[in-house]
């Protein structure tokens, strides 16, 4: 990420349909500095975000940005899918000064942070040792459900973007089933994420409440879990099938992609809701596979607990970057 201004810092930034992320990263640290959480609602575009962080921690002009975002980054132009936010990254990048300004997938981002976790910054969910040599598997709820996969590579780790949460959510009971019919009925698709992520929370209590015969409720996800821990009964099942069908889609993806390197969880969902994450449940359902029980029964499955991890895969990524433009092979 060399500029021609060496002592400049680097902005990054990872923006979901919720937060925006931003921090700096100064030459040759290859660590996230003045970290600052804004409300993603409260500015039209990416471009009003970045003016106000940069304002913020008095920095004019960074020497370029990389920054992770929640949709597909396939050229110009961004559309979030669960923001409405619409932007030109070349528009951006002049509208700011920036001399180079990329975009990667947020769950991408997430995935380079992985390598570069301390022991204390995961809790195990699923024991087992990992094998060299082979993928690992990311993933993990927030407003939205994410995915992506760390492939061995020369330099370490090769991040891969997907759209996993948007694979179609795969029922295992009848009342699943059901749910999912409702939840058909309403957007026409009923994926993963419309199950296994905070809008998933949401949607699942309503379709359950429509099942059972009971007044609607609007109600946030962060409602649903405090009525949860509450001992309510509705609110409970909501989470026991987010979970179920978290794990589900975490054993799709590790059996397609052969993750005996690991399943990583991220996502700032599954630290919220604390205890009421049932661990045992996960491992049940995501090892659920009928013949290939076994080998999903072996493969490690970890939750991130650091900070912002998707800010730490793009600080050590402009580390890395820079470091290979220094230094050439």
């Amino acid at each position: 990420m060399s500029t021609g201004r060496p002592d400049t810092p680097h902005l990054i930034a990872d923006i979901g349909g919720t937060h925006a992320r931003f921090a700096l990263v100064r030459p040759g640290r290859g660590t996230p500095e003045a970290v600052r959480n804004l409300p993603a609602a409260d500015y039209p575009d990416f471009t009003a975000a970045a003016r106000a962080y940069l304002k913020a921690v008095g920095v004019p002009a960074p020497a370029s940005g990389l920054c992770a975002i929640a949709t597909p980054v396939l050229g110009d132009e961004l559309a979030m899918t669960n923001l409405g936010w619409r932007f030109s990254v070349r528009a951006s990048r002049e509208a700011l000064g920036l001399e180079r300004l990329e975009f990667l997938n947020d769950w991408a981002a997430q995935a380079l942070a992985v390598p570069h976790l301390s022991a204390d910054q995961w809790q195990t969910v699923a024991p087992g040792e990992p094998r060299a040599g082979f993928p690992m598997a990311v993933l993990g709820p927030g407003t939205g459900l994410g995915a992506a996969v760390l492939v061995p590579c020369a330099r370490g780790w090769h991040a891969v973007a997907g759209e996993g949460g948007h694979v179609s959510f795969s029922p295992m009971t009848e009342r699943e089933a059901a749910l999912a019919a409702v939840i058909r009925a309403e957007h026409g698709h009923c994926s993963a994420e419309r199950v296994a992520s905070g809008l998933g929370l949401e949607a699942v209590h309503r379709a359950l409440t429509q099942l059972d015969g009971a007044d609607p409720e609007a109600l946030a996800a962060a409602d649903i879990a405090e009525r949860a821990r509450a001992g309510d009964a509705r609110a409970r099942e909501t989470v026991d099938i987010f979970t179920a069908a978290l794990a589900t889609t975490a054993g799709n993806l590790a059996l397609s992609v052969g993750a005996l390197g690991g399943v990583a969880l991220g996502g700032g969902l599954l630290p919220r809701l604390g205890t009421l994450f049932d661990a045992a449940a996960f491992r049940r359902r995501f090892t659920d596979k009928g013949r290939f029980s076994g080998y999903l029964a072996q493969i490690p499955v970890r939750l991130m607990r650091a900070e912002a991890p998707a800010l730490i895969g793009l600080a050590a990524e402009v580390a890395a970057r820079s470091q290979e433009e220094e230094h050439p092979a």
